[in-house]
């Protein structure tokens, strides 16, 4: 117990002496006598925008809030303060340096930003900017450089980057090449597309057609039905289209195991060239695929198969049909034989029955 009273008093002593050393220490005194007489060798101008720095944080911080918040003017005048302060880390205490450092890069990447924004320059006139769009429209293959030295020819002097702002809504955003539909465009006068068509007879037997149709004109040059469609009976079935018409210089097939590499060199031999379409993409190969639908939905659905010579010779009438008689909706409602209509208006009209009545053919009587 006597142990524990001595502690008790030791620790009572060294707080009252610790207190009493706070109250008589003189060296805060002595560091705001050392401050004043730094002030004394300090500029007026630097004293006046010290106390006004120091007044806006007084202010700031007597506003009714715990943690009073900093508005937009509160910090320019705080960077402006640290501006035209030396020792600017000293007067500034309502936040940290790092804080107004931070606050003056921000500004400074503001400033630069708003400075590197084009400048606007006068509107082109409506009608060299529809001669532009005109260009991008007709020239297909012309960049904003080469519309560009179009204009130049006729005396318009204009950026790329005008060029290729006014191009943007003309053109759709698509590879440097031409797409598929302008590629068949070009060359459909001397392309010819291949497909089968799998039907089903009578008790349920596959049984396939191979065809081949002329895509610009959509004639159906030869079609052909059997129930093993082997690689060398496709080879042959294109032997004999070639015997009958001018050759391709295109052919556009599937990737059908049923065709190979013999009906390949068939159309080699031939001079054609071999396309193969994408796999899961029929509209490569659509002008094939819309006479598919077209012989199924007017023949094939309304007719009982009993074999593949049925088949052929079904759709080698329908065939004849096809290309005479039907007219097409691609072709603005005219025969791939050529003709809407014929040429003695003043003759009656005369029909006849095709595939047993399934169509008719209205025709001026001869």
């Amino acid at each position: 117990m006597r142990l524990v009273s001595i502690a008790r008093i030791a620790t009572w002593t060294r707080r009252v002496v610790a207190r009493a050393w706070s109250t008589l220490d003189p060296r805060p005194a002595a560091r705001d006598v050392a401050a004043a007489g730094r002030d004394l060798c300090r500029s007026r101008r630097d004293l006046i925008v010290e106390n006004a720095v120091l007044r806006h944080q007084l202010g700031i911080l007597r506003r009714k809030s715990q943690r009073p918040k900093l508005h937009l003017m509160d910090r320019l005048r705080l960077l402006l303060g640290a501006h035209l302060l030396e020792h600017w880390r000293a007067a500034i205490v309502v936040v940290q340096p790092d804080t107004l450092i931070r606050w003056h890069r921000a500004g400074f990447r503001l400033f630069w930003r708003r400075r590197s924004r084009p400048r606007r320059r006068s509107p082109l006139p409506p009608k060299t900017i529809d001669l532009i769009r005109d260009m991008a429209r007709r020239g297909r293959l012309w960049g904003a450089e080469r519309i560009r030295g179009e204009l130049l020819k006729l005396g318009i002097r204009v950026s790329k980057r005008t060029i290729q702002k006014y191009m943007r809504g003309v053109r759709s955003r698509r590879g440097g090449g031409q797409t598929w539909a302008t590629f068949l465009r070009n060359h459909a006068d001397r392309t010819w597309a291949c497909d089968f068509i799998q039907s089903y007879d009578l008790l349920f037997r596959q049984v396939y057609a191979f065809f081949i149709v002329h895509v610009s004109s959509r004639r159906v040059i030869h079609v052909a039905a059997t129930r093993n469609p082997t690689q060398a009976w496709t080879a042959q079935q294109l032997r004999n289209a070639l015997m009958t018409s001018e050759p391709p210089s295109i052919l556009l097939r599937d990737r059908d195991d049923k065709f190979g590499l013999s009906f390949d060199d068939v159309a080699k031999g031939a001079g054609a060239r071999v396309i193969k379409i994408a796999v899961r993409a029929p509209n490569m190969n659509a002008i094939a695929e819309r006479f598919v639908g077209s012989a199924r939905r007017e023949l094939l659905d309304h007719v009982m198969l009993l074999g593949a010579e049925q088949l052929g010779s079904l759709l080698r009438e329908y065939r004849d049909y096809f290309n005479e008689s039907r007219p097409h909706q691609g072709l603005g409602q005219r025969r791939p034989a050529g003709g809407t209509s014929d040429a003695d208006v003043s003759k009656p009209i005369a029909f006849r029955s095709v595939l047993g009545g399934l169509h008719v053919d209205y025709r001026r009587a001869a």
